[in-house]
């Protein structure tokens, strides 16, 4: 590389705080000896602003690193239109921890074991806390940013300190009005404790105030309380502060935690923005307990089908269980049958079969191997009868998720509502409120399911697939609950309720508007 422009180089990396090893160097050769002075400044601009979204582990820059941030600039913008819609299995999801030296996130190489050691189990409430952690600390309630402009002043500052646990337990006396982040668990029957990396204390709650949302054990928490003679008396718990995506992307960058085919977050494309405005057309149409062994459902889904054959929408989203009795030595047999006979019901309307995509979530009771999440898709010998005749047809994980132009949908079966309530420590007086508070204990949570293992397991290596961290920005939590629409810190969360028992309700979300409509095929 010339002089010049290899001085340039280095000192418009330096600018920015990172350094380039020599291979990596002399590879911008290649690059940017053809190119003009002007066109130099703005590729070096662009690249080196593509090489810092990059979770980078060190201030020095391999060829690797900028080799990945040629191509990322190199790229045709034409080409996010195959992106423009993926779906992503449970499976399939990257997995990024937090590393509290470099506050950043960083990803997690190699693909998870379904059945590792036992060390992981803990590794995983481990991850939960400092994703938890990490999020807290930066909220302007706990940032002491300012504090000591605040001292200087002889004022009182309105931010809170948060301590450890370990910091309670090794006190000699008495502490009053302190805050701690940890786990709810119950180390002993019949006591309380909150629990975090640096130790465990005995909590008395006889006198505690909930705030909103539904606590259950293995909860992350607030305890705000004094702590005596070995036992930390709580008089007030709530959840850690959630934020809005646009704060933790503001935070760590266009990091894709969402998964899928970029490497950069999608709603960091322009074209994708222009494609997701201009398609006002698009939306998806969402039904779960869809009980395909039932003529009556049957017969429902010919009308919602005849309805949508003359516009047909982008995506049908269908959540199981399919059938309304999953138990027994036919069940196997039922499925494959109603399966077919769905399928030639669907190829009676070939504008759907061309234009339209159909995705089957399975659900607690379909066939699969054991009820722990994530749970696979629907086995492949029960999917063939359906793709051969609609090719469109995709059978995914539960939970899955859906990345549509910049938007970041999940999906999720599972009857939580339910769940959640009956573990719950403490109910809200208003019971009408339950999906506001559910919606809001799961972002909290950072968490799609933060139930006790033992309620409802999770494979311990792929417990990250079930993080909602950034929040998205449509959360399908399918479930037995009646169907209800909420929506807290730029995300929505909406369930169509089960589509027999809720005499044939059914939801319609419209990306171009972020609107959820109810709908419902009456006689």
């Amino acid at each position: 590389m010339a002089d010049p422009l290899r001085k340039k180089v280095l000192s418009t990396f330096r600018l920015n705080g990172l350094s380039l090893q020599s291979d990596a160097t002399k590879y911008l050769r290649d690059v940017l000896v053809p190119l003009s002075e002007p066109e130099i400044e703005d590729w070096l601009e662009k690249i080196v602003e593509t090489v810092q979204k990059q979770p980078l582990s060190s201030t020095l820059v391999d060829r690797e690193v900028v080799e990945t941030a040629v191509q990322e600039c190199s790229r045709d913008p034409s080409e996010d239109s195959d992106k423009a819609f993926c779906i992503i299995d449970a499976f399939d999801v990257p997995t990024f921890a937090f590393n509290s030296e470099r506050k950043k996130f960083f990803p997690v190489s190699g693909r998870s074991a379904l059945h590792p050691n036992a060390e992981v189990k803990s590794e995983l409430y481990k991850e939960r806390y400092t994703v938890i952690q990490q999020r807290t600390i930066r909220h302007e309630l706990f940032s002491n940013v300012g504090d000591l402009e605040a001292v200087k002043q002889n004022q009182t500052s309105d931010k809170f300190d948060l301590k450890t646990v370990e910091y309670l337990l090794g006190s000699t006396g008495s502490l009053g009005n302190v805050i701690v982040l940890g786990m709810l668990t119950q180390i002993k029957e019949g006591k309380f404790y909150l629990e975090d990396p640096t130790g465990a204390v005995e909590l008395d709650i006889t006198e505690v105030k909930f705030h909103t949302g539904l606590y259950t054990e293995n909860c992350f928490v607030l305890a705000e309380g004094n702590y005596d003679d070995e036992i930390f008396h709580v008089t007030a718990i709530g959840f850690p502060p959630a934020e809005p995506s646009k704060v933790t992307r503001a935070q760590f960058g266009n990091i894709n935690f969402f998964g899928g085919p970029s490497t950069s977050c999608a709603k960091a494309s322009s074209k994708l923005k222009e494609m997701e405005r201009e398609n006002k057309d698009a939306m998806f149409v969402i039904m779960s307990d869809v009980h395909l062994d039932q003529p009556r459902v049957m017969e429902k889904l010919r009308t919602l089908l005849t309805g949508y054959s003359t516009m047909p929408p982008s995506l049908f989203i269908l959540c199981g269980n399919f059938n309304s009795q999953p138990y027994g030595p036919d069940q196997y047999k039922i499925l494959k049958e109603s399966l077919q006979v769905f399928a030639s019901m669907v190829a009676e309307f070939p504008s759907l079969v061309e234009q339209s995509r159909f995705l089957f979530i399975p659900g607690p009771q379909d066939p699969g191997p054991g009820n722990i999440l994530p749970r696979p898709p629907i086995p492949e010998s029960l999917r063939q009868v359906v793709t051969t005749k609609i090719p469109n047809a995709t059978f995914a994980s539960n939970p899955c998720r859906i990345q549509y132009c910049t938007q970041e949908v999940v999906i999720f079966r599972e009857d939580l509502t339910n769940k959640m309530c009956r573990n719950s420590l403490h109910l809200p007086s208003d019971m009408k409120d339950i999906p506001n508070q559910l919606l809001k204990t799961l972002l909290a949570q950072a968490h799609l399911c933060p139930l006790p293992l033992h309620v409802r397991p999770v494979y311990w290596g792929y417990d990250a697939s079930l993080r909602v961290y950034p929040i998205p920005d449509l959360l399908i939590l399918a479930d037995k609950y009646d169907p209800y629409t909420c929506s807290a810190l730029d995300c929505q969360s909406t369930n169509p309720g089960s589509f027999p028992r809720s005499d044939f309700m059914f939801k319609v979300y419209w990306p171009s508007s972020k609107e959820v409509e109810d709908c419902k095929i009456s006689d």
